[in-house]
């Protein structure tokens, strides 16, 4: 997957910076382009006449250099555009730190907000810098952003002491690079994608309301994964706890009736609808505009009258012109026959199928499981994966449909 790449390595103030010389003639070696970028504190642990030597590109340090020439001052933004994936290897504490929260205050933090392509990065420190509570915290925003994080290895350590946080060899490296290419194509370059995730909610009175256990996990890894492969994305998302991945833009709402009036509006300029949300089929007739007290109450029995919802991925797959329209079907029993059923009535060009209730799938899960039914009539169950990955094989098999 390497050959013609372009990679951008960062590498940061570390004793592993030594390794970034063979990770960067390997690289090469591979057919890959390679620009570096370094912070100034990993100059002091390998020289960039070394990097520049070893990838055929001037190593960048300075976001301002002396005697800078015209367009050098959008540089950053170019090569933000020109990588296909950047990992910075190693990653130091404070450059981790620095990534989570967004700061840019050198040309390697600067670029990575820059970024459309994928970003790895694999933290190398001394194993109780990797350990504490805020390094781990860190780490953790970063995945939940899309970053892909390479654990570290572990053995000794170059202060002597032992535990995780050497940065792992070369080989290593590369395979986790080449794995990130292989599943993250730049195939929905110039395309405009339009996910909605999570649930809504229907309100009862001002503070309760109806709705369902989803966690929006798997809208967020179908976002995450269209961004990575160049698409421009919209997030449409019903309440929850997630944090929008990197190259998203994020609408929030609350109510069935709320998301309908965004995607409608956002519909016609789209190419690729995915509606992962689970969207209420009911919401309460009369909202009550004041607390419901237990006391007003007297036989213990509360009747709520449901009206419908409107069926928002129906009325889109009617109207739909050169868009392609991809829903989900949450079934608990003859999920096939369900799914199918709702594929052709909504007027959909796919359908993906899972589960409540299954071991390794939905709501909350980490991994999915699914099968991805097509318009055609065929149908391929995929096995047990992250919902990264289930979103990368999920947009392998869409891509091919999209008008």
């Amino acid at each position: 997957m390497l050959k013609g790449k372009h990679i951008l390595l960062g590498v940061t103030g570390g004793i592993a910076a030594y390794k970034s010389a063979f990770l960067v003639r390997e690289l090469v070696r591979a057919g890959a382009e390679v620009q570096v970028v370094m912070t100034h504190a990993a100059s002091e642990f390998i020289t960039p006449l070394t990097l520049s030597t070893l990838s055929r590109r001037p190593a960048i340090l300075d976001m301002f250099p002396s005697g800078q020439g015209p367009g050098e001052g959008t540089r950053h933004i170019d090569l933000a555009l020109w990588a296909d994936l950047m990992i910075v290897a190693p990653a130091s504490a404070n450059t981790v730190a620095k990534l989570a929260h967004g700061l840019a205050d050198n040309f390697l933090t600067t670029l990575v907000l820059a970024l459309r392509c994928p970003l790895a990065l694999a933290p190398s420190m001394d194993v109780d810098m990797y350990l504490h509570e805020r390094t781990q915290e860190n780490i953790e925003l970063l995945r939940q952003a899309g970053c892909h994080v390479m654990d570290p290895e572990q053995g000794e350590l170059a202060s002597g002491l032992s535990g995780p946080g050497r940065l792992p060899e070369v080989d290593a490296l590369l395979k986790f690079v080449d794995d990130i290419l292989e599943k993250v194509h730049q195939d929905l370059r110039s395309k405009k994608v339009l996910v909605t995730a999570g649930p809504t909610q229907e309100a009862i009175d001002p503070v309760r309301y109806v709705s369902n256990h989803s966690s929006g996990k798997m809208g967020f890894a179908l976002a995450n994964a269209a961004g990575q492969r160049g698409a421009e994305v919209t997030l449409v998302s019903g309440p929850v706890a997630l944090r929008t991945p990197r190259n998203t833009r994020r609408i929030d709402v609350r109510t069935a009736r709320e998301m309908q009036r965004t995607v409608e509006a956002e519909f016609a300029a789209t190419d690729l609808l995915i509606m992962a949300a689970a969207v209420a089929d009911f919401a309460p007739v009369r909202p009550a505009d004041r607390k419901l007290k237990r006391s007003a109450i007297p036989d213990g029995k509360l009747t709520l009258e449901l009206e419908k919802n409107p069926d928002i991925l129906k009325s889109l797959g009617e109207r739909k012109t050169h868009q392609t329209v991809v829903g989900f079907a949450l079934e608990t029993e003859d999920g096939a026959g369900n799914a199918r059923a709702k594929l052709e009535a909504k007027h959909l060009d796919a359908i993906v199928l899972n589960y409540a209730g299954r071991e390794g799938s939905g709501f909350g899960a980490e991994s999915n499981i699914v099968t991805f039914l097509s318009a055609d009539g065929s149908s391929e169950q995929l096995p047990k994966m992250s919902k990264f990955d289930v979103a990368n094989a999920i947009l392998d098999r869409v891509i091919p449909l999209m008008k």
